[in-house]
C-alpha cells in the first residue's frame, strides 16, 4: 500500500495531539474522487472534533485525519464518476466523519466536488467550502432570507459570517453584523450596514426589525438576540440550538443548522466569486507540518476570515 504525508489524531485531546506523519494513501471508491490536496482550510469544527466535544455524536475511528475544505488536482476518479478527470483542478466538501484534508490525498463523494472557481488560487479556494456552504445554507435554506429583508449576523468577521455577509448582500439584504471593536471598519469594507461591538450589543437598538438572525456564536449571544426579531423572524443557530421555549416567548420561530455537501451548490458559488461578487478572505497560510499553530489560532476566536494549511 502506497503511503503519503498526513497530519492525523490518534486520541481526543489538545493540539499536541495532531501529528504529521506517514498515513495509508486512500482508494477512490466507484462514487468517489482522488484528489492530490493542495490547501486545506481549517474551520473551527475541526478543533472541536479534535477536542472530543462531539464524540457522543461523532465518535471518531482513530487514527483519524481531520479537515473538511479542499482545494486540489483530481489524481483518480472512481468507476462510476463521469463528471470529473484526472487533472482537473477542483475543491471540495469533505465529510466530517470520514478521513479529511489535512493530507496530501483525500477521497471525496463526487456529489460533494466542483471546479475550482477560475478567479482563485488553490489557498483562497480552499477557504470557501465548508464557510460558504454554512452560510448558503443557513441563510436561504434554513433561513428562508429574501431581497429586501434584514438580518443579524454573529461573528460577521469570521469564516462563515464574512461569506454570509456577502452572500445576503448579493441577495439584496439589509445587514447588521457584530464583531469586536477593533473589526467594526472591516464589518463595513465587506458590505455590512450598521456594523455593531459584540461587547456593547444593545439589542433595544435594533429592537423588531431584523427578519433572520445567524448565530454562530450560542449562549449569551444568542439568549440576547431574541429581542431584535420581528414577530415570526428565525432565529437560526449553527453552533447550539436555539430554545424552543424562548422563541415561543418572543413571537418567533427557531432552526438549527447543520451543514450538508452539495456538489451543485458549490458550482453556483463557484460562479459568484468568478462574477465578483463574494471572495475569500483568508487571515493566515500554514504549511500542514504546522497544523498545531493553525489550531491554537483558531481557538482564539479572533480570526478574520480563515486559516488555511499549505500541503
Amino acid at each position: 500500500m502506497s503511503e503519503m504525508k498526513a497530519v492525523r489524531i490518534h486520541s481526543y485531546g489538545g493540539p499536541e495531539v495532531l501529528v504529521y506523519e506517514d498515513a495509508p494513501r486512500p482508494t477512490p471508491a466507484p462514487d468517489e474522487v482522488l484528489i492530490r490536496v493542495h490547501a486545506a482550510g481549517v474551520n473551527p469544527i475541526d478543533w472541536k472534533i479534535r477536542s472530543g466535544y462531539l464524540s457522543a455524536f461523532l465518535p471518531l475511528p482513530f487514527p483519524f485525519i481531520l479537515g473538511i475544505d479542499v482545494a486540489g488536482e483530481v489524481e483518480a476518479v472512481g468507476a462510476n464518476v463521469g463528471d470529473f478527470k484526472p487533472g482537473d483542478a477542483v475543491y471540495a466538501w469533505a465529510d466530517i466523519s470520514r478521513n479529511g484534508s489535512y493530507a496530501e490525498y483525500v477521497t471525496i463523494k463526487a456529489e460533494n466536488v466542483a471546479p475550482k472557481p477560475a478567479s482563485l488560487d488553490f489557498i483562497q479556494a480552499a477557504a470557501v467550502p465548508q464557510a460558504a456552504l454554512t452560510a448558503w445554507q443557513a441563510l436561504f435554506e434554513t433561513g428562508g432570507l429574501q431581497s429586501g429583508q434584514t438580518v443579524l449576523i454573529h461573528a460577521a468577521a469570521g469564516g462563515v459570517g464574512t461569506f454570509s455577509v456577502q452572500l445576503a448582500k448579493w441577495k439584496g439584504v439589509n445587514v447588521y453584523g457584530t464583531a469586536s471593536a477593533s473589526n467594526l471598519d472591516f464589518l463595513r469594507y465587506i458590505g455590512v450596514d450598521e456594523p455593531i461591538d459584540y461587547a456593547t450589543l444593545n439589542s433595544e437598538a435594533i429592537a423588531r426589525r431584523v427578519d433572520v438572525v445567524l448565530d454562530a456564536v450560542g449562549g449569551e449571544t444568542q439568549d440576547r438576540s431574541w429581542i431584535v426579531l420581528k414577530p415570526g423572524g428565525v432565529l437560526v443557530g449553527t453552533v447550539t440550538p436555539p430554545s424552543e421555549e424562548a422563541a415561543a416567548a418572543h413571537d418567533a420561530r427557531h432552526a438549527f443548522h447543520m451543514t450538508h455537501g452539495s456538489g451543485q451548490q458549490l458550482r453556483e458559488i463557484a460562479a459568484l466569486i468568478d462574477e465578483g461578487h463574494i471572495r475569500p478572505i483568508v487571515q493566515e497560510v500554514i504549511p500542514l507540518q504546522e497544523a498545531r499553530r493553525a489550531h491554537e489560532l483558531s481557538q482564539t476566536g479572533h480570526v478574520r476570515g480563515k486559516i488555511v494549511l499549505r500541503v
